[in-house]
C-alpha cells in the first residue's frame, strides 16, 4: 500500500504525512508541483527524524507518477464522493490518492481513478486535514488487509 499527494501545497501536511508512512510502513508519492519548495525546513521539521524512515518518490506530474503504478488500483479520497470508505474492500497493494489542500484534483484525475471514496463526517463543515484524512484512510485499509505494522 502506498499514499499518494498530489500537488500538496502545505509543506506542514507533507511532513506528517512522511512521518504516517514511516510509522506505519507506507510508502509516500508526491506528485509535484508542489506549493513550497522541497527543501523546505518546515517538512522536516513536522516530520522530524522519521522522515529517514519512509521511501519517498517525487513524480514531476500525475502522468508521471500514472506511468509507475502499473495495474496497482489508484483510489481517490475526495469530500464529492458519496461512498464511504468504510465500506470499501481495500486491498494490500492500493495506492490511496489525496488531492491538493484548496482544490482536491482535477475531474479528468478522478475520473481515472478506480474508486473515489469519502471520509464520513458531520454535514456542517466542507473536509479534514489533509494528514488526519491520510491517517483514517490509511488506518481503515491497513486494517482491512490485516497489514498494520507490529
Amino acid at each position: 500500500m502506498r499514499i499518494a499527494l498530489f500537488e500538496p501545497e502545505i509543506a506542514g501536511n507533507v511532513g506528517a504525512v512522511l512521518r504516517l508512512g514511516a510509522c506505519l510502513g507506507v510508502a509516500v508519492d508526491l506528485i509535484e508541483p508542489m506549493g513550497f519548495a522541497w527543501d523546505d525546513r518546515r517538512v522536516r521539521r513536522t516530520a522530524m527524524d522519521y522522515i529517514d524512515h519512509v521511501a519517498i518518490t517525487r513524480h514531476a506530474g500525475f502522468d508521471a507518477f500514472r506511468a509507475t503504478i502499473g495495474a496497482q488500483r489508484l483510489i481517490l479520497f475526495t469530500t464529492k464522493s458519496r461512498q464511504s470508505a468504510y465500506d470499501f474492500r481495500f486491498l494490500p497493494d492500493d495506492i490511496l490518492l489525496f488531492g491538493k489542500e484548496s482544490a482536491g484534483v482535477p475531474s479528468i484525475i478522478a475520473e481515472s481513478c478506480d474508486a473515489q471514496l469519502r471520509l464520513p463526517m458531520r454535514p456542517q463543515v466542507r473536509s479534514m486535514n489533509l494528514a488526519t484524512s491520510a491517517a483514517l484512510a490509511l488506518g481503515e485499509a491497513l486494517r482491512q488487509t490485516a497489514t498494520l505494522p507490529g
